[in-house]
């Protein structure tokens, strides 16, 4: 821990609970100089202000919340626990072990079980001898903020013997664990445990965070057991039963033991670089029964000692049969139940050596306190991973699984979220395969990196794959784009650059709304920001896009990206632009001229560029290498629209095999050609185009100015015809009809032998 408490008491001689080193509460050395006691009637004066001075110790609110455990009287009555003085009696004097007489339990002195025992008191509770001094005490007046404690006129007095009477009257030894003996050292102790779990995030971090604020300072071990599984929010649980299951165990490691550990827990010799387990001795999972012991004791919701009769019953449900080994006598364990805002969702055991002092009463409400702000934290971090949940699985369904392989075109993309609280956002990336071996190359960023921003995009984005399946140029896809951002709200703002590339011609052709420029990477390694008209962004209304016809030779590699790669609070996109393509070109460097940067590690490099400052915003990549169709691999003719067109395509198509070398495909290609063309044929107006390419694979697209596209069905045994489209489908690798703007094309695959 970091914080420093601040006491408004005077320093006494044990560490701070709150030590970042997490250590025990500790006596000062025997000897050491302790406070002048208060002269006998000053426990309350006045200041210089002319205001009352409140006691050096603050007692913890008592179980009820009001100062005092509701099954005990009064302090007024002679039996009470609270901090006062019955009536008559004269500070730290009585048969009672509060600061005034009684027989409650206190912080006063007596002859009972409070923090200030009689003589007869355990000697762990006592406190180092002082000299006697001189009565120098001065009033101090009372800090802001700390309200005066009921009860808080009185002081313990000193012995004779210069001895303060909360001790018993012994010294202890240096060094020795004690326990937090004063109210402020358990307050600084609350304070500062319940901001270290405060910190905590997600469901590990708080549990640990429990675990680590408890031991060593408060117990000596921790068990923490959930329920499996854990409720969300207001949802009912969907098992019949309630199962718990152990979450983590923490405890002293063996090299900080000064003692034996616990007596009859026998575990093997830990590993040097981690804590001994105590699930080794316990039960990993445990039913809760309806009315059981333990379904009492959770449904109590207070913490209570193990010697409690129906803790006692309790733990060996929780822990197993075996728990006797772990439990200490007496009251040296708390088994605290853990409640969220609705349900009781788990529970933490509280465990002390047999060589420690036990727990008292006020440490049952600390035990409450550090159950109540775990079991909360808990509850909403369970909240916000299911939270997390949506937004990634939201996310991940906006954006492409994989990436589809094309003709002639290598793809790889990368999406960074601005940052893990945040993990959905507007940007987005495609690629749409496009008739004619093409391909559509999207990206596009809508404002802002929100739930909202995220259905914008995936709007956008399904509009986007529509218009491109019509094959409309780029310039119309964001006019269309544009409208649709209109009809989802006024303030539906985005940019877009839309880019279809053709492996035949070599050519890509590119339309901006507002977007960043690309930047094209040569294969000498020469990196170019190609002049793209930058356009309005898509929502604006009423303007006109302009699109851009730039070659894309082969080896060439370009790269999409959205603006939270180049732009930050500590550079302009300006700046970020120029720094991207001097990366580029300091990559491809490294491969030398004939040889293109593998595009999985070019992802990585340009994302490499990001510095601690620059995740400002989410992150979208897009690089497609150009590997083109060579024209030696392409075969492409006219055809009138007559009978004779389908053995003319017969024909073209077999002496095109027989130039490649693959006449042993003759007879599948001449078959599948046949049908398609009489197709064609028997509808279209104007010439038919039919095209052969030669990669991978080997592809047929026959096209015609006919909008409606094919229908695969089943012929019957007395139909003369339909059968042409179910031989394609059964000899061909893959089959498909796409509508253009003027008309459509059928197309098909085969595999090359």
């Amino acid at each position: 821990m970091t914080e420093q408490p601040t006491s408004y008491e005077r320093p006494q001689g044990v560490d701070d609970p709150t030590d970042t080193r997490g250590a025990l509460l500790r006596t000062p050395a025997t000897g050491a100089a302790a406070l002048p006691p208060p002269a006998a009637g000053q426990a309350r004066t006045e200041n210089k202000d002319g205001k009352n001075d409140k006691g050096g110790l603050d007692g913890l609110d008592g179980l009820d919340g009001k100062g005092k455990d509701p099954a005990d009287s009064s302090p007024e009555s002679g039996s009470g626990s609270g901090l006062g003085a019955a009536p008559g009696s004269s500070p730290g004097t009585g048969p009672g072990t509060g600061i005034g007489s009684g027989s409650g339990t206190g912080l006063g002195a007596g002859s009972g079980t409070g923090i200030g025992a009689g003589p007869d008191s355990d000697p762990e509770h006592s406190q180092p001898s002082a000299v006697a001094e001189p009565d120098t005490h001065r009033p101090r007046p009372a800090p802001e903020g700390i309200p005066v404690q009921p009860g808080s006129e009185a002081r313990p007095e000193r012995s004779a013997g210069g001895l303060d009477r909360r001790g018993g009257g012994q010294g202890t030894t240096p060094g020795r664990p004690t326990p937090m003996r004063r109210d402020g050292d358990r307050l600084r102790f609350v304070g500062a445990a319940t901001r270290r779990i405060a910190r905590g995030l997600d469901l590990d971090e708080i549990v640990m965070g429990l675990c680590r604020a408890t031991v060593p300072t408060f117990s000596d071990a921790i068990l923490v057991y959930l329920r499996d599984p854990l409720p969300v929010g207001d949802e009912r649980p969907v098992a019949d039963r309630v199962m718990l299951r152990l979450r983590r165990t923490d405890r002293i490691p063996e090299e900080r033991d000064t003692e034996t550990g616990f007596a009859a827990l026998a575990l093997p010799p830990p590993d040097p670089a981690e804590l001994t387990e105590l699930s080794a001795a316990i039960g990993e999972l445990c039913e809760v029964r309806p009315g059981g012991a333990l379904a009492e004791v959770l449904r109590g919701v207070r913490p209570v000692f193990a010697d409690n009769p129906a803790a006692h019953t309790a733990l060996p449900e929780l822990l197993g049969e075996d728990s006797q080994l772990v439990i200490p006598d007496g009251q040296r364990a708390i088994l605290a139940p853990l409640r969220g805002r609705r349900r009781v969702i788990g529970a933490a055991v509280f465990l002390r050596r047999p060589e420690r002092i036990p727990f008292e009463n006020d440490d049952l409400l600390v035990a409450a306190q550090l159950a109540t702000h775990s079991a909360l934290g808990i509850d909403k971090a369970v909240l916000y991973d299911r939270e997390a949940y949506i937004a990634d699985e939201l996310q991940r369904t906006m954006l492409p699984e994989t990436l589809p392989r094309c003709t002639g075109v290598r793809l790889a993309s990368r999406y960074l979220p601005a940052a893990e609280t945040a993990r959905v956002g507007g940007d987005w990336y495609d690629a749409i395969p496009l008739p004619g071996s093409r391909v559509a190359l999207v990206v596009g960023d809508v404002m802002g990196h929100s739930m909202t921003s995220a259905a914008i995009m995936g709007q956008l984005r399904t509009t986007a794959q529509t218009l491109a399946g019509l094959d409309l140029p780029p310039q119309e896809v964001l006019h269309h784009l544009d409208e649709q951002a209109q009809r989802l709200g006024t303030d539906r703002m985005a940019t877009c650059l839309y880019a279809v590339y053709d492996p035949v011609s070599h050519r890509i052709t590119i339309a901006n709304a507002g977007h960043p420029p690309p930047i094209l990477l040569h294969l000498g390694g020469r990196a170019e920001v190609l002049r793209v008209p930058p356009g309005a962004p898509i929502g604006v209304g009423g303007v006109d896009f302009e699109a851009v016809e730039l070659d894309a030779p082969a080896g060439a590699t370009l790269l999409l990206y959205t603006d939270g790669l180049v732009e930050s609070r500590l550079r302009d996109v300006a700046t970020g632009i120029e720094q991207l393509r001097e990366k580029l070109a300091a990559t491809a460097q490294l491969t030398g001229p004939d040889h293109p940067p593998p595009l999985e590690a070019l992802c990585d490099e340009v994302l490499d560029m990001l510095g601690p400052g620059d995740r400002d915003d989410d992150i979208a990549l897009l690089a497609a290498r150009f590997d083109g169709i060579a024209p030696s691999d392409v075969a492409y003719w006219f055809l009138e629209p007559e009978d004779a067109a389908p053995g003319r395509a017969r024909r073209l198509a077999r002496r095109a095999l027989s130039r490649w070398g693959l006449e042993d495909m003759t007879d599948s290609v001449e078959l599948l050609v046949s049908e398609v063309v009489t197709n064609a044929v028997r509808y279209a107006t104007r010439p038919v185009t039919l095209r052969l390419l030669r990669t991978d694979v080997l592809r047929c697209e026959v096209g015609d100015d006919v909008p409606q596209l094919p229908r695969l069905r089943q012929a019957r045994a007395t139909d003369e015809g339909g059968r042409g489209l179910y031989l394609v489908n059964r000899l061909a690798r893959r089959w498909g009809a796409t509508r253009l703007s003027t008309g459509k094309v059928v197309w098909f695959e085969l595999n090359r032998s």
